[in-house]
């Protein structure tokens, strides 16, 4: 799996582009500096929310953090030939789920959306945290049963149904029963 620390990696790079400090960007984020240290350090990928908060602090798109080299054209994606996997934590907690992210827009210069075959794993703790972020998120189930705890409500979402909702209301996504599922998700963070 790729990902663990080059996203760490590259969150550093463009902070010390900022002239930015730990503690500047952990401020500006509203994070703990000892998990910016952890992130940065390649020991934890949390959740999305975290994560878009430095994003809207240094000013780039989520999947900024996942780029290599930036295309002007299209970009392609076979189906055998997922480009990179992120595993995230389903929560601020890592043991509480986990999302495996393919992304499916890699190095598309001036996108506004990223769009991500994910593999939901089921929640390992009934007790999971909600989390909230700017934007909007598409949800569409590929195989398998999700349920997405949003607000105070909860749906569940079976292979071909897909679910559209404005992501600063707290939610979780998580696969039903023993099994894991796959999503396509579409995720637009303004910036």
């Amino acid at each position: 799996m790729a990902g663990k620390s080059s996203v760490g990696a590259k969150i550093a790079q463009i902070r010390e582009s900022r002239n930015l400090n730990v503690e500047q960007l952990a401020e500006r984020s509203q994070l703990a500096p000892e998990l910016l240290e952890q992130i940065e350090g390649g020991e934890l990928i949390p959740s999305l929310t975290p994560l878009m908060k430095i994003a809207r602090v240094l000013g780039v798109r989520l999947g900024t953090f996942m780029d290599d080299v930036e295309q002007i054209g299209p970009v392609i994606n076979r189906k055998d030939q997922l480009k990179q996997t992120v595993r995230f934590a389903g929560g601020f907690q890592p043991s509480r789920g986990e999302l495996d992210l393919h992304a499916l827009a890699l190095d598309k210069a001036g996108r506004h959306m990223d769009p991500f075959i994910v593999e939901v794993l089921p929640a390992t703790d009934k007790d999971y945290q909600l989390s909230s972020h700017e934007g909007e998120e598409f949800l569409y189930v590929l195989c398998g049963r999700i349920e997405i705890s949003y607000g105070k409500e909860s749906y569940t979402l079976e292979e071909g149904d897909s679910l559209y909702y404005d992501s600063i209301v707290a939610h979780h996504i998580h696969a039903l029963g023993d099994v894991p599922a796959k999503i396509l998700a579409v995720v637009y963070a303004p910036f």
